[in-house]
């Protein structure tokens, strides 16, 4: 095991990194902005050190000044979390040319199966179904030739991207022409490629994501399933575990999510994303190479640590456990708390937090790097916590939700619990007839 790591991120991931290594006995060295120089992870590290401006280009995804750091600080590995730098190949490629671990997958798997595009052809190899698309487009003549063949409606997506960045949903050619460009260069923003491609679009359909973690050498196990289909402009707010399938059809797509990662020989955590249609069907979406947002609800129905296997696995000592030791028990849902106001189109509210309390009581776990009196730097993601919610079914976990939000007080700056308790009251969420035009359709904001 390591003896000291690099945590290249911020917020509450890189506190429940922390965390993680503390419990392993592994120091930490937190790399953090000059706007998050107070931020609780950087007061509760063992080491912390400045890696440039509350810009983002000039910190966190400044590759030269994060691996100086572990190099200056004598880490022997760098855990990059989500967002950022945690699927950027060229990064972890470079981490490995300073003999530093990347806690992750190996570059040659980032770079193959984190190209959308490029998945969706490996995922055909793996004999995983996948909806109708294109290799990434040249230009536009080539986007209305695609969407005139598959038909209308198609969805836009940037190949390198994720998290909803440079997805539109098209409708017809006068919307294909309108938002091409536009998606082409928010992905060129957020990723720094303009590539895009296309899919055709499915009506409804659930977004169910497939928990997977390899060893490097040619074995992988999966963790169930978890149904993020919620989602406001293609962003997760709410995620439970595991998800409302026949568990035929939970075992199938596992075993789909699986092979896949076998085929490119898969090591560290990862997650196969999925659709799944009105009649059962599944189609490969995407994998993305880190571990998620969402971890929490995995962790919390199987009793096993995400984040602690990240680090057995890149440092050399293998998988912990077998497939059969991977057991289902219970309901888990998380919540996003964001610093926003939902009753203004979700207006971001940065500032200072005056006052905070977090919930507690049976079931219940909070992932947040705040605390009273911290200011909330507007420089970055709106997210503050993340609230867990499990219970013996699905019910009780909906009711120990209910519970844990209406203890939180979060005072100073606005926050989505109040959406969010709109969600769990809503009669459809509690049967569970959720999809991914939720919003839209079953909730008015």
């Amino acid at each position: 095991m390591f003896k000291k790591i690099l945590i290249a991120n911020r917020g509450e991931i890189a506190l429940r990194v922390l965390r993680a290594a503390r419990e392993l006995g592994v120091k930490a060295v937190v790399a953090y902005s000059e706007a998050d120089e107070t931020s609780l992870p950087v007061l509760l590290a063992d080491e912390s050190i400045c890696i440039g401006p509350a810009a983002s280009s000039g910190s966190y995804l400044n590759v030269r000044n994060l691996l100086s750091a572990a190099l200056v600080t004598g880490a022997e590995a760098i855990h990059p979390g989500y967002g950022f730098l945690a699927e950027n190949a060229e990064f972890a490629e470079m981490c490995e040319e300073h003999h530093l671990t990347f806690i992750g997958p190996r570059p040659e798997n980032i770079e193959r199966i984190g190209d959308k595009a490029r998945a969706r052809s490996l995922a055909i190899e793996a004999g995983v179904p996948i909806t109708p698309g294109s290799d990434p487009l040249a230009d536009l003549a080539a986007a209305h030739a695609f969407a005139a063949e598959v038909g209308y409606p198609v969805i836009l997506k940037a190949s390198a991207g994720g998290g909803g960045r440079g997805m539109r949903v098209v409708q017809s050619p006068n919307d294909l022409e309108r938002n091409f460009v536009q998606a082409q260069e928010e992905a060129r923003a957020a990723f720094g490629d303009p590539r895009m491609y296309l899919e055709r679009f499915l009506e409804e359909p659930r977004h169910v994501e497939i928990q997977v973690f390899g060893d490097g050498e040619g074995e992988v196990i999966h963790f169930y399933d978890r149904d993020c289909s919620i989602q406001r402009r293609y962003q997760k707010v709410l995620e439970e575990a595991p998800s409302i399938l026949d568990p035929a059809l939970r075992a199938d797509i596992a075993e789909a999510a699986v092979r896949l990662a076998r085929h490119i020989g898969y090591r560290g955590a990862g997650t196969c994303e999925f659709l799944v249609d009105r009649e059962g069907r599944f189609y490969f979406s995407e994998m993305n190479t880190r571990i998620q947002v969402e971890h929490p609800v995995t962790e919390m129905v199987t009793r096993f640590d995400l984040v602690q296997e990240q680090f057995r696995v890149a440092a050399g000592e293998g998988l912990s456990l077998r497939q059969e030791d991977v057991r289902l028990e219970g309901h888990a849902i998380e919540v996003r708390v964001n610093a926003e106001d939902p009753d203004h189109d979700f207006r971001p509210s940065a500032g200072v937090v005056t006052d905070v309390h977090w919930p507690g009581g049976p079931g219940i776990r909070v992932d947040s790097h705040v605390y009273a009196g911290y200011r909330i730097p507007p420089n970055y993601d709106s997210l503050i916590a993340k609230v867990i919610a499990w219970g013996p079914t699905r019910a009780m976990a909906i009711a120990r939700m209910e519970r844990a939000l209406r203890e939180t007080v979060v005072e100073g700056v606005a926050t989505t619990i109040p959406f969010h308790l709109r969600v769990l009251d809503n009669a459809f969420y509690r049967r569970g007839a959720v999809y991914t035009n939720f919003i839209a359709r079953r909730m008015s904001i």
